[in-house]
């Protein structure tokens, strides 16, 4: 992350519990036991990156004034928590549609990259103290890399328990990335 000015200690709490948060998210999808189906790997890797996520959103409800980026974290926290239940509910299921070795290797590729590029844009987003800005420049590659990993899965043959699961995946982090972009408007203009 990047830092712009001298840090208070409010963005310094803020910061270290993101940065375990983040942390935890990194090794835990990174070393997440892959098999020969794009179904479970898909599962065991985005569970930690939802988890993530409501952790990073209860964080930033612990500081922010802003009415409508607490709706936006609060929003998170309760969609996320239900898909990361939905998606427990079928993991094992799932774990028994099996890919082939081609299929699985073109699926991890592309995951992989799309896992870099978000590791890589929340590693180098700005670091001020608007936390509620830096919150937002946090999530939004955050979002944007669960929608592509789900757009992945989704060219594969997989479990149709969990296609339903990708797809309200996409919508509502599409959804979340146009409020997040109208409240970063807002706080750059300073109504917020």
């Amino acid at each position: 992350m990047k830092r712009q000015c001298r840090l208070s200690n409010v963005t310094k709490d803020y910061l270290d519990t993101f940065h375990c948060v983040f942390e935890n998210m990194t090794q835990t999808m990174k070393n997440a036991r892959m098999t020969n189906s794009i179904s479970y790997n898909f599962i065991v890797q985005m569970i930690p990156h939802h988890q993530a996520a409501i952790d990073m959103s209860r964080n930033i409800l612990q500081y922010t004034t802003c009415v409508a980026l607490q709706d936006i974290a609060m929003g998170i926290v309760e969609e996320q928590t239900k898909s990361i239940e939905n998606m427990q509910k079928i993991v094992d299921c799932c774990s028994k549609y099996k890919n082939t070795q081609k299929e699985l290797s073109l699926y991890q590729d592309r995951a992989n990259h799309v896992m870099d590029a978000m590791i890589s844009a929340m590693e180098h987003s700005c670091v001020t103290n608007q936390i509620n800005a830096d919150f937002l420049w946090e999530m939004l590659p955050h979002h944007r890399g669960a929608i592509s990993m789900a757009e992945n899965a989704l060219s594969y043959n997989i479990c149709p328990d969990l296609k339903p699961i990708l797809s309200a995946i996409i919508r509502s982090q599409q959804k979340d990335i146009m409020q997040m972009q109208q409240v970063l408007r807002c706080i750059c203009c300073r109504r917020c």
